[in-house]
């Protein structure tokens, strides 16, 4: 059964966030609130925790994680951009965005994309989220928590937990969250193309 961690949105309690990363560390896979809807949430090694999730998402192999990272200087060493991307990103963010871009090499092959060699990365506008990325000291790799057959991500803690407490390791609630998922923007070719039109303003990327 999942462990519940209970937080403040705006002033996470430090006990709750360090619960979670050891939880994290220990390979555990969590269910956390961001600023567009629940997101699944592991560590780049966790092999286990990603067949887990494509389980619980019933993914092929061609779906793209993300990486969540707390700041654009940390995203940067993750992708490859030239300068008229990173300028694009990097006024984007922090925001509801997800961009899909080249992997640097120290990412492993089964976060790519099989053919493209590509992967998701966005910093959330989240307060928990941000405390979560402080503890842990690397990006977390996550999925949205968009169950098979739903038009929208999953949006309030207790509602995740009582599906999911079964399949998750953790639930952090701090409220419920908006029910809109990122825009996703794939800049891999660097022109923009919006793969989903979600919270984020499309505008700057037609």
């Amino acid at each position: 059964m999942a462990r519940y961690i209970d937080l403040h949105p705006q002033d996470p309690q430090p006990r709750g966030i360090a619960q979670a990363v050891r939880i994290l560390r220990d390979g555990g896979l969590i269910a956390y609130p961001t600023d567009s809807g629940y997101a699944l949430g592991w560590t780049l090694d966790n092999a286990d925790a990603l067949d887990r999730v494509r389980r619980i998402r019933q993914l092929d192999d061609k779906h793209h994680f993300t990486l969540v990272c707390r700041d654009f200087a940390q995203l940067g060493q993750l992708v490859s951009m030239d300068n008229a991307v990173f300028r694009l990103v990097k006024s984007a963010t922090p925001g509801p965005y997800t961009f899909i871009l080249p992997a640097e090499r120290e990412i492993p092959r089964r976060m790519l994309h099989p053919k493209k060699k590509t992967v998701g990365v966005r910093i959330p506008q989240h307060r928990v989220v941000a405390a979560l990325l402080d503890e842990l000291g690397e990006p977390l790799v996550s999925s949205t928590l968009l169950l098979p057959g739903a038009d929208h991500p999953m949006t309030e803690g207790w509602v995740v937990n009582d599906e999911l407490g079964m399949q998750v390791d953790a639930v952090l609630d701090s409220g419920e969250t908006p029910a809109e998922p990122t825009t996703v923007v794939d800049l891999s070719d660097g022109v923009p193309e919006v793969v989903r039109v979600g919270a984020g303003d499309v505008s700057r990327f037609e």
